[in-house]
């Protein structure tokens, strides 16, 4: 993370500012991985599905923004977002010190989620083992500063079939997502540990020189919480038990 972090501030230097002009005429790209459900996932059509596919759009037509969807590896997504590849990021993205010196963040869309692990057992070494985590997440971050040996994978669900395999002892992610393998892996898979917080939640990211744009995705996002369509949504997608604003 710290040399994305180096490379991507290198790049900012250079960010075009055409990209900061208006975009009223041109297409707002908002950038998406479109793998890690219900944040966002490609669909049975082959399109961008998920709680983040519906809040953009929502946000998009608030904001009277024409909007188009652009898929990205989840490791790259901040070095493409500084290099001009698409204008923001809903990616379930979190907040963190570091992320928040290379590019901006609106006002957070959902509070900070909780992380936690799975095994498929509960004698599992979380301090000692081999834990997974995808590659350039908060979750792969705090294992690398563990004592926990960490191994990357590109996605999430490698990380779930790395686990299935008998590869790594645990899989570290949002609760979220683990959630569904767990309920649906008649008792396979089981949370192990304790829920973590690490993050400050999670928003949209944008580049530094698109100040206008950030406050346009603020306005529509404060208005979306004052009238409740942004719980509305959350609790659709995420279960009654979702922490909402």
């Amino acid at each position: 993370m710290k040399t994305l972090i180096l490379t991507t501030a290198a790049l900012a230097l250079t960010a075009g500012m055409a990209l900061a002009e208006s975009h009223a005429t041109t297409a707002v790209r908002l950038g998406t991985e479109a793998a890690n459900a219900p944040f966002n996932f490609i669909n049975d059509n082959g399109e961008v599905d998920g709680f983040e596919r519906e809040l953009g759009d929502e946000l998009c037509e608030r904001a009277k923004l024409k909007c188009e969807w652009v898929t990205n590896d989840g490791e790259t997504l901040i070095a493409n977002l500084i290099s001009g590849d698409y204008d923001a990021i809903m990616a379930g993205m979190s907040i963190t010190d570091e992320r928040d010196e290379v590019i901006d963040f609106t006002q957070t869309y959902m509070p900070p989620v909780l992380s936690a692990y799975i095994a498929v057992s509960e004698d599992i070494d979380l301090e000692g083992g081999e834990i997974a985590a995808q590659t350039g997440t908060i979750q792969a971050e705090h294992v690398a500063e563990s004592s926990a040996t960490l191994v990357e994978f590109a996605t999430p669900d490698e990380s779930i079939a790395a686990l299935q395999n008998g590869e790594v002892d645990a899989v570290i992610a949002g609760k979220g997502y683990l959630k569904p393998f767990v309920e649906d892996s008649g008792g396979k898979f089981i949370f192990v540990g304790e829920d973590i917080a690490l993050a400050k939640g999670i928003a949209m990211g944008l580049r530094d020189s698109d100040e206008d744009l950030r406050e346009t995705f603020d306005d529509a996002l404060r208005a979306m919480k004052e009238d409740g369509a942004l719980t509305t949504l959350i609790l659709k997608w995420f279960g009654e038990d979702a922490q909402t604003y």
